[in-house]
Parts: structure tokens; sequence; C-alpha cells
């Protein structure tokens, strides 16, 4: 019988073949031997404990439910860091709609103290601080992006634009936008896992 111990020592194509078998066992070595990897690779993106751990099993989640694909003589790690990156971004996008709704729930309070209401409104500087240097972050990551995709991507990041509209304003096919953007995505993935700025 092969104890659990010895699945620490296992290559990862000996660990993704028992995975793929179903073996619990070798799920959890995997787990264990990459959740600080991806978790490293992710959390310089996120304010918050909560949003790494989110997308650290949201990562793994998409892992597995695609082990069947994966080629087990390829490395996990490149793959993992993939993964976890393109859903940081899908979750970095989650967070800024999030604050955008927030941010209009905030205008309407105003206007409507302005009116005579009274209304108090909470706002802790530190957030805003830590929310600006999120966004200055992510505004450097799109300025390396090439021209033909900084705009769209711009567009879908920072303005939270819907697909129709970016290509109406940009004056592009529907489909064009969409290809850029999803290839917009990939290449701000691999600036994101190279930590590339100039």
């Amino acid at each position: 019988m092969i104890m659990q111990y010895d699945y620490k020592d296992m290559s990862d194509k000996d660990l993704v073949e028992k995975a793929k078998r179903g073996d619990q066992i070798a799920f959890r070595a995997i787990y264990g031997r990459y959740l600080d990897s991806v978790k490293n690779r992710v959390s310089g993106y996120f304010n918050w404990v909560a949003d790494v751990d989110d997308v650290v099993s949201v990562t793994f989640q998409k892992f597995f439910s695609k082990l069947d694909s994966f080629d087990s003589s390829r490395e996990i790690g490149p793959w993992l860091n993939t993964i976890a990156i393109r859903t940081a971004l899908d979750h970095l996008g989650v967070i800024r709609r999030e604050d955008e709704k927030k941010e209009h729930i905030k205008n309407k309070d105003a206007e409507m103290s302005d009116e005579g209401i009274d209304v108090i409104a909470e706002v802790n500087p530190e957030d805003e601080i830590i929310n600006q240097e999120a966004h200055d972050r992510l505004m450097a990551y799109l300025e390396e992006l090439p021209s033909l995709y900084r705009e769209v991507m711009r567009l879908y990041m920072v303005e939270e634009l819907e697909y129709e509209k970016i290509a109406t304003t940009l004056g592009l096919e529907l489909n064009t936008v969409k290809t850029r953007i999803r290839r917009g995505k990939e290449k701000l993935a691999a600036l994101m896992h190279m930590g590339e700025i100039s």
C-alpha cells in the first residue's frame, strides 16, 4: 500500500496521471505542492486576502476540471499560473464593476444630501489609496499592450463598456472587438505573469 507521504516525492507527471484516475490523495498533493506558488502569483494584484483566496480556489477548480485534457508531459506550474492570472483578471473586473456601483450610489447619496436630506457617507482614506494603487498598476500593464489591443482593453477593463458599445465607439465589427479582447487578455496575462512594466 502506498502511503500518503510517498506522493510528495512523485513527479508532476505521475501525480497528474493518478489524479486523472480519481486519486484524491494525488489531488491534494498537487494542491499542496503549488498552493504557495499560485497564491504568490496573484497576491500582488489584490488588496484583501479574501480576494486572493477566492482567486486561488477558483484557479484550482478550473485546473482540476480540465485535468483530463492536460498533457501530463508538460509542467503543471506554468499552466496553473496562466489559469491563475486569467482568473485574477476576471476577478479584478468584478471588483471594478462593484466599485463603480458603489461610486454611483455614493454620488446619488451626495445629490440627496445637497437637496437637504441628511446622509452620512463613510469614506476610508486607506481604501481609496489602495484602490488607486491597484488601478495604477492595471493602467501600467495596459500601456504595455500593443496598440491594436490597448484601447479595446482600456474601454473593456477601465471604462467597463459592453462589447457592443466598444464596437460602436471604435467603429469596429463586434466579432473583431471580441477577438481583440480575448487576445488582449492573453497578452495582459503574459505581461502580469512576467511582471514586465517598463
